[in-house]
């Protein structure tokens, strides 16, 4: 059986970006998101039903803010009570999970997919897709970029303006280029707001 180029995406293969049903799979996703960017606060109600055509699943309570920008969306996973700030990338070649109650700073970016290192490959349209998954509970500060492959515990704060390479645990304050744990979260560092 032949897989499709999608197929190959799904199944975390090398596939061929340049395929031409992969083309038009951006222009669906693209129309969606442009959508979605002219509509007005007010406009609740038709938010939910474009984020539910564009996205693989969006739970309750998801506000996103424009402008938005994705590759496909069906590969897009937003838990509940989840807040995504202006200008929020989320290239999903490969899964993209965003757990419950989780924040996404400003111009935030997350890239599920690299291409070969292998200029000739590169060239030939080789991509190689890989799962972003941030946990629940997850801050993640203005202007940070998460590469594919990473994993987010739980709990977690990233400073703005981090690059996260490589999987960060649960309940840590991390930041940086390239994105380290500085410091677990503690009950030091409650503010007294009341929940």
């Amino acid at each position: 059986m032949n897989m499709t180029e999608w197929d190959k995406m799904q199944e975390y293969q090398i596939y061929n970006d340049f395929d031409a049903d992969l083309f038009d799979l951006r222009v669906e996703a693209k129309k969606l998101f442009k959508e979605f960017n002219r509509t007005e606060d007010e406009e609740i109600e038709r938010r939910q039903e474009i984020m539910q055509k564009l996205f693989k699943k969006v739970g309750e309570r998801v506000w996103m803010e424009p402008n938005f920008t994705c590759e496909f969306g069906k590969n897009i996973t937003i838990g509940d009570d989840v807040y995504i700030n202006f200008g929020c990338t989320l290239l999903d070649c490969g899964q993209i999970t965003i757990g419950n109650n989780t924040l996404l700073g400003p111009n935030v970016s997350a890239y599920s997919a690299n291409h070969s290192l292998d200029s000739a490959e590169r060239i030939a349209g080789a991509l190689i897709p890989e799962p972003i998954t941030i946990g629940n509970r997850v801050w993640i500060g203005g202007g940070s970029t998460i590469l594919g492959g990473v994993t987010i515990g739980d709990d977690t704060v990233i400073g703005a303006g981090s690059v996260v390479t490589h999987d960060i645990p649960s309940g840590v304050v991390a930041a940086g280029t390239p994105c380290r744990v500085l410091r677990k979260i503690t009950d030091k560092d409650k503010v007294g707001f009341p929940v």
